[in-house]
């Protein structure tokens, strides 16, 4: 899943160029490659398939060469990821009757690569012979609002344990409950499943978005696909997985999985995975030493080439400054920045977005 703007990472992800297209990390590869990387070791290359947005077809084709267009599915509205899925799982039907597939965001970090190929390839052996969907479970560290909880039967056997509930984006007073109990793990947001086991689900708990797309059936794959879509594909509902599916089936499993992750939604996030120097700041800039600091502390940092930055008596800050946008604003207060990006957008024009 490839079509999503990335705001709260704003100003560096935008309307134009969002997060997943970009080499957030310094290490040479953007987000998209590094997870195109990471699934070729687990199936051959025609056997992936970017969803994305219409207008970010010719940035998925630049960064991924060897995807020929119909392993590029091209929405021509955001509506959410259940459309997203439905949509894809259709086409996959369409090529494959039995198919068995994982479904991933584009913009995740994975620290530990071999673990994830592991955890995937046990996951598509599961559900070929159980009518499951499964999703891959982390341990949570934090009562983390933004994530769905997942509350697992540890008495089910290991290692794949049935669901009692799936709560998506709890309060902070229930997040803290859940993981002061033990008995919850995150929604990495990476599921795995059989297409009939899907569908079946998209029918019956979201039958509005199933109803809307399966009447493309004979549009798939063919010169119709995408004029189908754009017809279409805008008047289903606009909603989430989780909500439309994984808080109301039965059949909900889930998966530990010690693998590295972080959803690197915020510039929290990404502070947690850099290098800090001697005083927790993280430091993102081709050209680090010309970013100084005095009396700065637990700071995320981001500046474009050449330009010399001086920060002091700053903590806990996020300074990212980027094209034509300077952002200093508190990381305790880090979840407003997608709101304050949408309200300057409407003040200054679509370009700040």
């Amino acid at each position: 899943m490839a079509g999503g703007i990335g705001s709260r990472f704003w100003p560096s992800s935008r309307k134009k160029k969002p997060k997943q297209f970009l080499d957030v990390l310094g290490l040479g590869k953007t987000l998209l490659q590094l997870t195109f990387d990471r699934f070729i070791n687990i199936c051959p290359p025609e056997n992936i398939f970017i969803v994305t947005n219409l207008e970010y077809k010719h940035l998925v084709k630049e960064q991924l060469p060897l995807l020929n267009d119909q392993q590029i599915l091209t929405e021509p509205s955001r509506n959410d990821t259940a459309p997203c899925i439905t949509y894809a799982a259709m086409k996959i039907r369409k090529l494959n009757p039995n198919a068995n597939f994982a479904v991933a965001p584009s913009d995740h970090i994975i620290l530990k690569e071999a673990q994830f190929e592991e955890r995937i390839k046990e996951g598509l052996e599961f559900v070929s012979k159980h009518k499951a969907l499964l999703t891959l479970g982390i341990q949570p560290n934090n009562p983390n609002t933004g994530y769905g909880y997942i509350h697992f039967d540890k008495e089910s056997p290991a290692p794949i344990y049935k669901v009692h509930q799936f709560t998506e984006k709890p309060d902070l007073e229930n997040a803290k409950k859940f993981v002061a109990s033990g008995d919850y793990l995150w929604n990495a947001g990476i599921f795995i499943w059989n297409v009939n086991a899907l569908l079946d689900a998209i029918k019956e708990h979201a039958p509005e978005v199933y109803t809307i797309l399966n009447q493309g059936e004979e549009s798939w794959c063919t010169a119709n696909e995408q004029s189908f879509l754009n017809e279409y594909y805008p008047t289903t509902p606009s909603i989430s997985i989780d909500y439309a599916i994984m808080e109301k089936a039965q059949n909900i499993y889930t998966l530990p999985a010690d693998i590295g992750w972080s959803d690197l939604g915020t510039w929290g996030s990404l502070h947690q995975q850099f290098e800090k120097d001697a005083h927790n700041n993280a430091i993102s800039s081709p050209t680090p030493d010309l970013i100084q600091t005095i009396n700065t502390s637990n700071c995320m940092l981001r500046a474009t080439k050449d330009k010399l930055v001086v920060i002091k008596d700053l903590e806990n800050y996020i300074v990212i400054e980027e094209d034509n946008i300077l952002l200093i604003y508190p990381k305790d207060k880090e979840q407003e920045i997608k709101q304050v990006s949408k309200e300057l957008a409407a003040r200054f024009g679509e370009d700040y977005l």
